[in-house]
């Protein structure tokens, strides 16, 4: 068990609204402590966590730190619990990290895998899945196992990992944008015929299931479904590719984050901070609070 309570280890700045692009200058950060927006607490509902390689944990908005770190092993995920009391963290070699409310369920970092762990998720504080690069799914808990691109022959590997929202299905894209759908996950479209500028990162599912958005790494979005395209960051600049997204409790909003922690929001996600000027080179990934 990987835990903050632990049994075993223990364990940019832009900012793009509505097709405008203003800079913003922020203080550095520090990891393990609650920050704030800059308007009064009862206001605050967004909030988002932002995880290092090394598994530091910055929170931001309304989302609070339960700790962080992922000891030798090389962090790629964060998962929030749907309480938005706790938070998941895996690492590349299959160690699951647990902190504040979130159980450890199990993990495959005693498995020899052929391929490095790429994402996690997660419905329910009683389950979740691990996905690797080759499709290889791992699940633990209440999770049930529907099947995996792991014997495939991969045009591209595998990135990352979504779950519908009754837990009976999930969705894996690969950095071609090519979209694979077990269980319940319904397809509503792809990438993997489109020539990419650069190779997609991420994906995130609406909250009822219908659709999803994928991002790349030069901040290009794409929309399926009843997923709305809400602005991107594919025509500015960069100074760090992006690495994640993810959602408001709405759905009417999403940030994208990039490797040096640069935050960008679009639709009714607010700019809560960022760690553009943090000079971390080492972001892997940002989680909204549910």
């Amino acid at each position: 068990m990987r835990t903050g309570r632990t049994r075993g280890r223990t364990l940019r700045t832009r900012i793009a609204v509505l097709g405008s692009v203003a800079m913003i200058t922020m203080a550095t950060l520090t990891p393990a402590t609650i920050v704030q927006a800059a308007v009064p607490a009862p206001y605050v509902t967004q909030g988002y966590w932002i995880v290092t390689s090394d598994g530091t944990v910055y929170n931001l908005g309304s989302a609070v730190s339960f700790g962080g770190g992922s000891g030798p092993g090389k962090a790629v995920w964060l998962s929030a619990t749907p309480t938005g009391l706790g938070y998941w963290i895996p690492t590349f070699g299959g160690v699951v990290h647990v902190f504040g409310d979130a159980p450890f369920l199990g993990d495959p970092s005693q498995l020899k895998l052929n391929a490095g762990l790429q994402g996690m998720a997660s419905v329910t504080s009683t389950g979740y899945w691990l996905v690797g690069g080759d499709g290889g799914i791992f699940n633990y808990g209440t999770a049930k196992f529907f099947g995996s691109t792991g014997s495939m022959k991969l045009n591209k590997p595998v990135v990352g990992i979504a779950a519908t929202p009754d837990g009976n299905g999930y969705w894996l894209v690969a950095s071609d944008g090519g979209v694979f759908t077990f269980g319940n996950a319904g397809f509503f479209g792809s990438t993997g015929g489109i020539k990419l500028n650069k190779p997609v990162v991420g994906m995130v599912p609406t909250h009822n299931g219908k659709g999803y958005w994928l991002v790349a790494s030069d901040g290009g979005v794409f929309n399926f479904g009843d997923a709305p395209f809400l602005g991107s960051a594919g025509g500015i600049k960069l100074s760090k590719p992006v690495v994640g997204m993810d959602i408001t409790p709405t759905g009417l909003g999403y940030w994208l984050v990039a490797s040096d922690g640069g935050v960008f929001n679009f639709g009714d996600a607010k700019f809560l901070g960022s760690l553009g000027s943090s000079g971390r080179p080492d972001i892997v990934h940002l989680a909204a609070k549910p």
